[in-house]
Parts: C-alpha cells; sequence; structure tokens
C-alpha cells in the first residue's frame, strides 16, 4: 500500500501519508445538473440539444454525475446536482452505444492508448452496436462464459459506465458470476477467499514483520501473498525483509504455493533483485490512471512494459489502486473516479498480457500470476466519507477488475478522519462479501501498526469463512492442517491462535535442538519485544474463534479513540513561543474541520503569511540552503509530546552542519500545514534567487499517523535546483524523501536526524 496507493510516490525511509493530496478545483454549488431528458435521447443528442454541438466538459460531466454520490467528484465538479439529475444521466448513458462512446474517449494519453492497443479488435465490433443498457442487461444476464467471452473487447471507460448504471444488488449478482482465478491455483475462483498477509512495522524490524506472519498462519490465514509495505526504501532494508520472508516460505517448504513481497517502488525492488538474485518472488508497483498521475509515483508506460517483460518466472506483478488518488494528487483531468479507477484496471490488464508474452518468449508456459487489489478508503473524507459510500465503491471495483479478466481483491479500510468505524467496517465486509472479491488484506488487528489505518483482521477471515462458507486455497488449507492449528475437518485446533506454537513448528523446521520449553520461552521474550515496538500480535480468541483476545480488542479500541483525539488535537497557542527562533505562518484553512476535510486548504500558505516568508528570504540573502519548517499535519499529539520534536531539532541541526550545510538559524513553524505547504514555502524562500543551478531544500516536519501509540511524525525533505523552486507547482512528492514513524518509541529522533543528513546527501548528488 501505498506503497501506499495514495500519493505513494514519495521517495521514502517510510511511506507517503493520506494527507498528500494536491489541490483539487472546488466545486461549483450547483455541480452537474439535468433537470429533463427526453425519450429515446442519449448522451450526444442530448449535448447537442443543449448546447448545439459537442462540447468535451458537459459530456464528462454527465458520465460522472452518473455515478452514486462521491465527495471526490464533487470536489472535481462533476458530481450530480440532485438525485433527478443522476437518475437522468443513467437514463441517457443507457441509451448510448458503446462504439460511440468509444469514438468519443473522455482523455487522451499514453495510458489510454496501452489500454485501447489491448483491446481485442473483433470482441469489440462484437459489442459496438450494443447500448449501455443493453450491455448491462447482457452481463446481468448471461452466464460466466458468454460474459468472459466479450470481456477482451471492453474497454475500460465502457466498463466503468456500464458499472455506473449498476445498483448494489446488480454488482453483487456481477461479482458472483465472473472469476479470473491465479493460475494453477483457486485464488480468485468463486466459494473462495484469499489472504495477504500484511506484516508491516514501524522500524522494519524483521521480527515484527515474521511473527505476524506466524500469527496470521496460527489463524489458518494467509494463501495469497505476505506483502509488508516497508519504511525504508532503501535497497539493503528492502533486501533484509524479503530475505526473512523468503526464508520463512523457504523453511516451510511453500516458496512454490504463495509468493513474498516488499511493496517498495518497482525500481527498488528491481535493484534488490540485480544486487541479490532470487531474492525477490512478486514484484509490485502502485498505479495511476494517466500517464501523468503515474508520474507522481515515478512511473512510466515505458517502465512498467520493461519491467512486465522481466517477468518470466510463475511469480508476475501485484499493483495497487485507489478511487480518489488521481484527483487528488492533481491529475482529475475533469472526468469521475470511477472512470479513473477502471483505467487503472485497464493499465494492470495490459501489464498482465506483457507478463504472459515475456513468459512465452523466455520459453515457459503463458500464466501470469498477477493481481491487484483497491485500497479503498485509504485517502479519507475528501474522496468519500460513509460507509455506504465505502461499500459502494468496493463493489463498483470487484465488478471493473473481473470484468478487466483480473484476480482483485480488496484493502476494505477507513482512516480515522473518516466517518467509518472499527464496528462499521465489520457491517461493510457483511455488505460486500456476496460479491466474492480474490481477497482481502489480513492483520493481527485491524489497526496497521506501521500505517496507522483501519483495515481487516485475521479474526475477520476467521469470521467471514465462517458465515460466507469461503474456503482457503488447498494447497495452503493442507499446510495449516499439517501444521496443527486446523484438524482434518477444518475445525480449529487447540493450537489454533497461538503464534508461539507456529514458531516452535519453525524451529524445528530448523533444526533446532533446543527443548520446546526453551523455544517456547523465547517466543514469549520476542513477542514481548515486538508488543513494546508497538506492533500487536494476537494471541488466542474470544468467546468464538473469530473474536479478537477481549483483553487486546480493549486496547485497540484505546488506541481507535486516542487517533480520534489526535486528529482534531491543535497546537497549543504557546507552541510557537517554545521553538527556537520561530516564525509563524499559517496555511489558509479556515478552522480544524476546514482542514480536515478539504486538504487543499491546507496545501498553501495564507496570503498574509506569504509576507512573513519573504521578509524572511530578504534577510537571509541567499546565505543558507537548508530551512527547517514545522507543522502540525494530521497529528499534533506528534509534534508537542515530550521526548520528540527538541531532540530532532537539536540533533538535525548539528548532523546537517557537521556535513556543511548551511542551516537558517529560524524554525518556520506552521499552522494546519500539510506536506504541500512544505513546498509551497520553499518556491517563496528559494524560487526567486539568483543562483538558479544551486540546489536549496526544506526540511519539514509534520505530524501524522495517528492511531498508533507512537504519536509518530515524518520528515520530509525536497531539494531542487532554485530554478525548479522557481516554477510554481513543479516541486511534488516524487522528488521528495520521508522518513516516517519518529517517536521516541519507534525511530528515534536522533536515528531519523542521521537519516535525514544521508537523504539529503543523496538529493544533492542528484544532477
Amino acid at each position: 500500500m501505498l506503497a501506499l496507493l495514495v500519493g505513494a510516490s514519495v521517495t521514502a525511509i517510510g511511506c507517503g501519508s493520506s494527507d498528500e493530496q494536491k489541490p483539487a478545483v472546488p466545486p461549483p454549488a450547483e455541480g452537474v445538473s439535468i433537470p429533463e431528458v427526453r425519450e429515446g435521447e442519449d448522451v450526444f443528442a442530448y449535448i447537442e440539444r443543449v448546447k448545439g454541438g459537442f462540447d468535451q466538459t458537459l459530456y464528462k460531466g454527465i458520465i460522472g454525475a452518473a455515478n452514486e454520490f462521491k465527495e471526490g467528484d464533487q470536489a472535481l465538479g462533476i458530481a450530480a446536482a440532485d438525485e433527478v439529475s443522476r437518475k437522468n444521466a443513467r437514463i441517457l448513458l443507457g441509451n448510448t452505444k458503446v462504439g460511440d462512446l468509444v469514438d468519443r474517449p473522455v482523455y487522451v494519453d499514453l495510458v489510454y492508448d496501452l489500454i485501447m492497443q489491448e483491446v481485442d479488435p473483433k470482441a469489440l465490433e462484437g459489442v459496438r452496436a450494443f447500448t449501455l443498457g443493453e450491455l448491462k442487461a447482457f452481463v446481468l444476464g448471461k452466464p460466466e462464459a458468454e460474459i468472459k467471452a466479450i470481456m477482451p473487447g471492453l474497454p475500460s471507460d465502457i466498463i466503468a459506465m456500464v458499472v455506473k448504471l449498476m445498483s448494489n444488488d446488480e454488482l453483487i449478482a456481477v461479482g458472483g458470476k465472473v472469476f479470473n482465478p491465479l493460475p494453477g491455483t483457486n485464488l480468485g475462483a468463486k466459494g473462495y477467499m484469499g489472504a495477504r498477509i500484511q506484516p508491516n512495522s514501524p522500524t522494519d524490524n524483521t521480527d515484527d514483520i515474521i511473527w505476524q506472519v506466524f500469527n496470521g498462519w496460527a489463524f489458518a490465514v494467509g494463501d495469497v501473498v505476505l506483502g509488508n509495505n516497508p519504511v525504508s526504501s532503501e535497497v539493503a532494508s528492502v533486501h533484509a525483509i524479503e530475505e526473512a520472508l523468503r526464508d520463512v516460505l523457504e523453511t516451510f517448504g511453500i516458496q512454490d504455493v504463495m509468493p513474498h513481497c516488499v511493496l517498495a517502488h518497482i525500481d527498488v525492488q528491481a535493484e534488490v533483485e540485480k544486487q541479490f538474485p532470487g531474492s525477490t518472488a512478486l514484484w509490485f508497483q502502485s498505479l495511476g490512471s494517466t500517464a501523468a498521475a503515474n508520474g507522481t509515483f515515478d512511473v512510466t508506460v515505458d517502465k512498467m512494459l520493461a519491467h512486465a517483460a522481466e517477468r518470466t518466472d510463475k511469480y508476475g506483478l501485484y499493483f495497487e489502486t485507489g478511487q480518489g488518488a488521481d484527483a487528488t494528487n492533481g491529475h482529475g483531468e475533469g472526468f469521475d473516479m470511477v472512470v479513473h479507477e477502471s483505467r487503472k484496471y485497464g493499465f494492470a490488464r495490459a501489464l498482465k498480457q506483457k507478463v504472459a508474452d515475456a513468459q512465452a518468449g523466455a520459453g515457459n508456459q503463458p500464466a501470469p500470476w498477477v493481481h491487484l487489489n483497491d485500497v479503498a478508503g485509504f485517502i479519507g473524507p475528501e474522496v468519500f466519507r460513509s460507509k455506504e459510500q465505502l461499500v459502494r465503491c468496493c463493489l463498483e471495483d470487484i465488478v471493473m477488475g473481473k470484468l478487466h479478466g483480473l484476480m482483485i481483491g480488496l484493502d476494505v479500510c477507513s482512516t480515522l478522519h473518516m466517518d467509518v468505524s472499527l464496528d462499521d467496517l465489520d457491517w461493510c465486509l457483511e455488505q460486500i462479501m456476496p460479491a466474492n472479491p480474490g481477497y482481502l488484506m489480513a492483520l493481527p488487528t485491524k489497526n496497521d501498526p506501521m500505517l496507522s489505518y483501519l483495515t481487516t483482521a485475521f479474526q475477520d477471515h476467521v469470521r467471514i469463512r465462517e458465515k460466507f462458507g469461503y474456503k482457503v486455497d488447498e494447497k495452503m488449507w493442507t499446510f495449516y492442517q499439517e501444521l496443527g492449528v486446523i484438524d482434518a475437518a477444518g475445525k480449529p485446533t487447540d493450537k489454533f491462535g497461538d503464534p508461539k506454537w507456529v514458531y516452535l513448528q519453525y524451529r524445528k523446521k530448523k533444526n533446532d535442538l533446543r527443548t520446546d520449553a526453551e523455544i517456547l520461552a523465547e517466543a514469549d521474550a520476542k513477542i514481548a519485544e515486538i508488543t513494546k515496538r508497538g506492533v500487536w500480535i494476537a494471541q488466542g480468541h474470544g468467546q468464538n474463534p473469530w473474536d479478537l483476545n477481549p483483553e487486546l480488542d480493549k486496547y485497540i479500541r484505546f488506541l481507535y479513540e486516542d487517533g480520534k483525539k489526535s486528529i482534531w488535537a491543535e497546537l497549543p497557542p504557546d507552541f510557537t513561543d517554545s521553538i527556537p527562533a520561530a516564525v509563524s505562518v499559517w496555511t489558509g484553512s479556515k478552522n480544524r474541520e476546514d482542514y480536515i476535510l478539504h486538504p487543499p486548504s491546507g496545501e498553501r500558505i495564507h496570503d498574509d503569511a506569504v509576507k512573513t516568508l519573504e521578509e524572511l528570504r530578504g534577510k537571509h540573502a541567499g546565505q543558507y540552503n537548508v530551512q527547517l519548517m514545522i507543522s502540525d499535519g494530521l497529528n499534533a499529539l506528534a509534534i508537542t509530546d515530550q521526548g520528540h520534536l527538541a531532540p530532532y531539532l537539536e540533533a538535525v541541526r548539528k548532523e546537517l552542519e557537521a556535513a556543511g550545510y548551511k542551516v537558517a538559524p529560524e524554525h518556520i513553524v506552521c499552522v494546519s500545514g500539510r506536506v504541500r505547504a512544505g513546498y509551497h514555502a520553499g518556491e517563496i524562500l528559494f524560487g526567486s534567487l539568483p543562483d538558479k543551478a544551486s540546489k536549496r531544500a526544506i526540511v519539514h516536519i509534520i505530524g501524522e499517523r495517528p492511531g498508533s501509540e507512537h504519536h509518530a511524525y515524518s520528515v520530509y525533505t525536497t531539494a531542487p535546483k532554485v530554478e525548479v523552486w522557481g516554477t510554481e507547482g513543479t516541486v511534488d512528492h516524487d522528488i521528495t524523501k520521508v522518513i516516517s514513524g519518529i517517536a521516541d518509541t519507534a525511530t528515534t529522533p536522533a536515528d531519523a536526524a542521521k537519516a535525514t543528513v544521508t537523504q539529503l546527501n543523496d538529493l544533492f548528488a542528484v544532477p
């Protein structure tokens, strides 16, 4: 993940965060109004009637207005103004022929061109004469085999548009009959529900990571991939995690059953494999829907095609996407989130075919192991806020993924500033599961210990299997029986939910000659150490096998409430006075609610505060090349907690000056500041300096990760040339490095200070 999908392009000793959004176009108050339509009228006839000719903006607006309401579409001004307009937009689309829509693409670029290159022309010809309404009826009424016969001819935009016409029940009906299992498995087949174990650590500690794997296996969970989100994107760190995960799989002899994956940037994974052949298995990348959106991830079509061409062995590629990521990163291009999301699946479908071609070219059977999951809900309330919208998004994405011929899973998740609680997520799963997605995320609890968002726990899988009768892939189910956590009848044994038992089997496979008691004592000690680092291990269960241990459940709920408190916390009035040589600025956010619900408001320095930075620029007269900046971000407590900020400021200044950098004596303190507020500050401070070829850096300290016990903050470091700072809007996440998870109980301020200098050295070394 993100990997993290959302703004995850930041080169990191740490992942990007949910506050990384680019300004979106403010919504017109009225939205898209379609007060009436005529009998049999299609989209193009309507536009001709009301505009006197074709109008691309209205065209995009009608397509967007057909969506169920989501805040992300509203922000782009393409949400329906009311239910009548939404209904009428759907009527117009339903009356429009597929071929006419294909001939009028909403947006054309290199990603779109690739998507269309992979559409089968003969199959497309067979559906061109269908209206979208007729295509919807075909997909709803025909059996899987007939649907699969036309799927290669369906462009991504058409798949998106037909999904808009379906009710939730209709989406469930389609999701429940179209399946694209991974080669040689039942992963993604009807009646199966897989799991990606997501063993994340705030410090990339490999004990944290492998013990979460043991934990998942103790509940008979995990069959799709062991997929870690790394904190560091350095090759050595990523390699260490790859090797730890590979070792666990190889020790149990199941490396050909399930792959491992470290969700760093795909270039980093490729470099790890180059330096350490055989250490990687499945390769990952977040995808955008347009060439520009992929640029935010430092990805191009050509780059992804080249990586796909290298995937000649069993395991191919793994992708993450998410509705709203493109627009919130500044690449909405005037069309809606559903079409954007569908184009990502089209991109993935094209890359899947390239993997098949690469396998065939290497003399292997073309059987591309390629899958995808959307991260629905990770961005926040600016995309959608409610549990009902989360369910709708997931159902849309399941169907769009399946109609693209992909094995698609879900990260049914929520951030702490959405109106979706821990219990709401259970309700969402109940609504979504009849559509039978291929897999879900799986963690010891719903609270990710590194990313600090809410997702699915191991016990959720146990409950879903019990309620819906879903199965685990047979090869892994047999493994769990041999492991002893379930019996021959598939029922939990007395070892079910006991990660120490799994560790004992692991050590025995390693030919550990110690007694069971000695190994189990070591297991107790390791769990205590891991827990102290804020990584939760779920031992045992409640009254039912699918209930979380009551004590742990109570603690996770405490963290949830603390996360809510952190989200809404503000810097105290005297905070600036406590910072040495502080210069106070603020953004355009009117208040905390405005900041939370409208991220763009916190991404630019307020006009009145710009003058303060201009005065600082004049005072400095270009003599400094590093400026320290502090913002509250999404967790002011991360900044104000004792032992967090002050030790870092002291250490980083010493480290920077020792490395020869000229650090400005002042600390800029920004209220209601997001990551891009730092970029704007850099433009003001450095953009007009005369030495255009020299480099200048902003080191931006910002509160993040509400919901973990660490109250951790991050440091974003950006250091382009003056000429880049001087071009407004050019500086963005793709040229920024970040250190996440900084706290007295996680990555220490002293270690973060050293890492900051390392990152800055790397940035200054770039030509």
